[in-house]
Formats: C-alpha cells, sequence, structure tokens
C-alpha cells in the first residue's frame, strides 16, 4: 500500500474507493507505478481473525497461500498473533492453477480513502480438502468473506464449511466485502440468507442496498431483519446498528482526530463485534466493541492493530 494522488487515481483508470480483482500483469504494472510501499499481511477474514486474537479470542484460519516469500510473510504473520494455520502451501510451478500468493495493490488518497487491487493468486485454488472440519465443528462461530465466493474452488470449500458449521450447531458469520461481489453472486447470498444459512451477516450500508435492491437503509433492515438472526450494518463516519432476535441498537463511530487509513475498517469491526458476540453481550456493547476496534484501524496505515486493543476496549467500555 502506498499514499497516492487524486490525479494517479484518474491516469490509472482505478475504481476509487472500491476493490477490483485484476490478473498477475495487472498487478505488476499498478506496482510498478506506486510510490514508496509498505507491505503488510492482510486478507479481509485474516484481518478480523488477527483482531479477534488480538482481543483474546482463540482463532483458525483456512486460507490458501503458495510457496513464495510472500506466502511465508503472510503465514509468519498470522500465527505470530497467536493464530492456528496449518493449510499447506501451494507449490509455484508457472501454471494456472498454482500461481503466486495473493496480493492486493492499494493506493491511500489524501483523504484517506483506500482503492485496493487484488490479484487473488493462490487464495482462488483453495481445495474443500483444506479444512480442518474438526476445528470448525468446534468453534462457536465460522466466518466467512463475501470475497473469495468469486473463484470456483473456494467457494465449494466455502458451502462445506458452512455444511460442517450447521451439522455441529455451530453460528455462520458472512460478511459481503464488496458491492461487485454481490452484483456478481447477490443470488447465491440472497439463497443462503432464505435458506437459513447465515447466522450473522455483516454489511455496510452500500452492500445492504445492493443486496436488498432499496437505497432506503430502514427497508433494507427490514427486508433481512427476520431471516438473518443477527445484523450487523456499518455506516461509515454515521456509526453502525445491528438487529438481533427482534433487538435493535445503534452507535455513533468513535471520534477520531485524523482519519489516516480506511483500510481494514469493516474487518475490524467485525472483529469487535464477534468478540462480544461470542462473550454473549449485550448487543449495543457488541457494536462499541466494533466501532473501537474500526477507529483504532483507521488511525494509520494498513489492516492489522497496532495499538493495545485489550487496553482501548478496557479504556472506553470499563
Amino acid at each position: 500500500m502506498a499514499p497516492a494522488s487524486d490525479e494517479l487515481i484518474d491516469e490509472l483508470q482505478l475504481n476509487r474507493g472500491g476493490m477490483t480483482l485484476v490478473d498477475a500483469e495487472r498487478a505488476k504494472e499498478l506496482y510498478a507505478a506506486m510510490g514508496p510501499a509498505r507491505e503488510i499481511s492482510g486478507g479481509s477474514a485474516a484481518n478480523t481473525l488477527a483482531g479477534l486474537s488480538a482481543l483474546g479470542a482463540q482463532c483458525a484460519f483456512i486460507g490458501q497461500v503458495a510457496d513464495d516469500q510472500l506466502g511465508e510473510v503472510f503465514a509468519h504473520d498470522i500465527r505470530a498473533v497467536g493464530i492456528d494455520f496449518d493449510v499447506a502451501p501451494r507449490p509455484i510451478d508457472g501454471s494456472e492453477t498454482n500461481p503466486p500468493t495473493a496480493r492486493c495493490l492499494i493506493f491511500v488518497t489524501p483523504d484517506a480513502q483506500r482503492t485496493m487491487n487484488t490479484f487473488l493468486g493462490a487464495s482462488q485454488f483453495l481445495p474443500a480438502a483444506a479444512l480442518d472440519e474438526e476445528a470448525i465443528g468446534g468453534a462457536k462461530v465460522l466466518y466467512l468473506e463475501g470475497y473469495l465466493w468469486d473463484p470456483e474452488e473456494p467457494r465449494a470449500a466455502m458451502r462445506r464449511a458452512i455444511e460442517t458449521a450447521k451439522k455441529a450447531g455451530r453460528e455462520v458469520a458472512f460478511t459481503l466485502s464488496e458491492v461487485f461481489v454481490i452484483d456478481r453472486h447477490g443470488d447465491d447470498f440472497r439463497a443462503l440468507i432464505d435458506d437459513g444459512l447465515i447466522d450473522i451477516l455483516f454489511a455496510n450500508h452500500l452492500e445492504l442496498a445492493a443486496l436488498t435492491g432499496t437505497d432506503d437503509i430502514e427497508e433494507g433492515i427490514a427486508a433481512l431483519k427476520d431471516k438473518v438472526p443477527t445484523l450487523v450494518v456499518t455506516r461509515s463516519a454515521e456509526g453502525a446498528l445491528a438487529t438481533r432476535n427482534g433487538e435493535r441498537a445503534e452507535v455513533p463511530a468513535e471520534p477520531i482526530d485524523e482519519v489516516v487509513d480506511t483500510t481494514g475498517a469493516g474487518d475490524l469491526f467485525a472483529a469487535g463485534f464477534l468478540y462480544g458476540h461470542v462473550r454473549g453481550e449485550p448487543l449495543e456493547t457488541c457494536l462499541r466493541r466494533g466501532a473501537i476496534a474500526a477507529r483504532e484501524i483507521i488511525s494509520h496505515y494498513g489492516a492489522r492493530t497496532e495499538a493495545d486493543l485489550k487496553a482501548l476496549m478496557a479504556q472506553k467500555l470499563g
């Protein structure tokens, strides 16, 4: 990730503020156009688990890297924060089915907005055979990211994971991730919801509109609240709200002097919320935990925490 001018965003014809999938050649082209950059481990679900682990939750991650330098760095970083990660790396042989580790090239404009360009690489070949079904069955919550619903192999793996979690009587949490994912796979997501397979759904206000077909946030909530036991909707600087089994709560965004980089705000919001949720805390407390975690992540570059999240929560919540 690197700072970028608005002019560079236009020059490179990037989808400002969004996430675009790119191939290996486009990834190289964009990297060459970047100014001095920082390399930081990421991945939407991985960021959420890193936040949860920082708060003291026991987590395991299922994802696919390649046997290359970035794969080694990612595996080191996620294990270093106390997360179990046992999926073997894929070999690199130059074939289409054994590409390098995924990477996301993020351009951060002066207004702190992040523009993401993602090469899915090895992550799009996560096989169902990589699932640790014992870990899934033993976890309170299975958390899935929408981004990897796009490629066929991880989509099949996620369907299998949902089945495993449900058989074990566990909750399934799903983040919609991005509007373009809903544009491509909205029918799948709506079917999962209608079939009662999603217990906790995370969406921002734009994703809610794309999923429900209405820009009216209250209409969108009304369309989903009786189908999803827990619905969480974030609204950027306007805070967040949630419904859970007929109850509703809202919180404002946590105050911040300067927003440095919005990368990972949704990921860390989910971390804070889920930490409260698995502990059985009140809905408003879960939302506040999410807001506190999101505020920490937007105060610096990258989507992995730098401050002591436990201490922040204690200070804010008592």
